[in-house]
């Protein structure tokens, strides 16, 4: 491989890491591991592809504004979790197959609309563009790679406590339909259904993670802190996908609950859920949120 190709091939990863590109030396998680959390959020959610060029120990040195020696220990740590190859003169790549995140069950009924919830949530847009999509954005919207898409992220807060991170991305002809100031005031949903999309059906996951340095920034919460990770692809009608969301939520603001019914089947007795009540949201752990007001229509969408 030339040095041309190398380098060509390492532009996208070090314009990905700009936006989080900060590390907190104050914080007791190891700036080693803080890089590390920042590199394998962009692996697993498909920024940083199989066989992609990861940036070397001299860049991410410069990146984050750490020494050559935290920049290597980091990548060791990559390599030693199987996320990455590193070869002598060749730099370092994403695996093929990366290790999977551990197996998601699925409960129905979990992850209801906030609207559900009974209060007033605010939603606060950090970001808001139009973007060439990854593989994995394309691959959830049925797109083709590169397409352009519109990305936004925003923070939701409750009583003016952050509560979750949430990044979109829409096909260009439906996120042309309104503006970053429509997303501040309504929520993503509410402006979808306005512009005459039908939504019927969504897919999701629910996993865990950790927080890198920026969404810890956003959410006012230590890098490396526990978040509950939840992928959802938005469908319409004609199973069009029409919005890919992931959503990181605070575990101390925010936890779901389900109600199990132990019944008999043809292959034993087993545990079966059953409808329950919204998800509650706790501020400050202590107030907690359920019933659903006349006329609310916030939501995670």
């Amino acid at each position: 491989m030339t040095t041309a190709s190398v380098s060509g091939q390492a532009k996208a990863p070090r314009a990905r890491l700009r936006a989080s590109s900060a590390v907190d030396p104050e914080s007791r998680v190891p700036l080693y591991h803080q890089i590390y959390v920042v590199l394998r959020n962009l692996i697993y959610s498909g920024q940083l592809g199989a066989g992609e060029l990861v940036p070397g120990e001299q860049e991410l040195a410069e990146s984050f504004g750490v020494s050559r020696i935290t920049a290597k220990r980091a990548l060791n740590e990559m390599a030693a979790a199987g996320l990455v190859v590193r070869e002598r003169g060749r730099g370092t790549r994403v695996v093929h197959r990366p290790p999977a995140p551990p197996v998601t069950a699925s409960f129905e009924g979990w992850l209801e609309n906030i609207s559900l919830m009974g209060i007033a949530t605010e939603a606060r847009v950090l970001e808001f563009d139009y973007v060439a999509a990854n593989e994995d954005v394309a691959g959830a919207l049925r797109i083709a790679t590169g397409d352009l898409v519109q990305r936004s992220v925003r923070v939701r807060s409750v009583d003016d406590e952050t509560m979750s991170y949430l990044v979109t991305w829409l096909p260009e002809d439906i996120g042309r339909g309104f503006e970053r100031e429509d997303l501040s005031r309504y929520a993503l949903l509410t402006l979808l259904e306005r512009a005459g999309i039908r939504v019927a059906s969504a897919r999701q996951t629910v996993s865990a993670t950790v927080a890198d340095p920026a969404v810890a920034a956003a959410l006012g919460i230590d890098p490396g802190a526990p978040l509950l990770e939840v992928r959802r692809l938005v469908l319409d009608a004609s199973d069009r996908p029409v919005e890919y969301i992931r959503v990181l939520y605070r575990p101390d603001r925010y936890r779901f609950e389900m109600n199990l019914e132990r019944v008999h089947r043809a292959e034993g007795m087993r545990w079966t859920a059953q409808p329950t009540a919204a998800p509650e949201v706790v501020v400050n752990n202590k107030q907690t949120y359920r019933t659903k007001p006349k006329g609310s229509g916030q939501n995670d969408g």
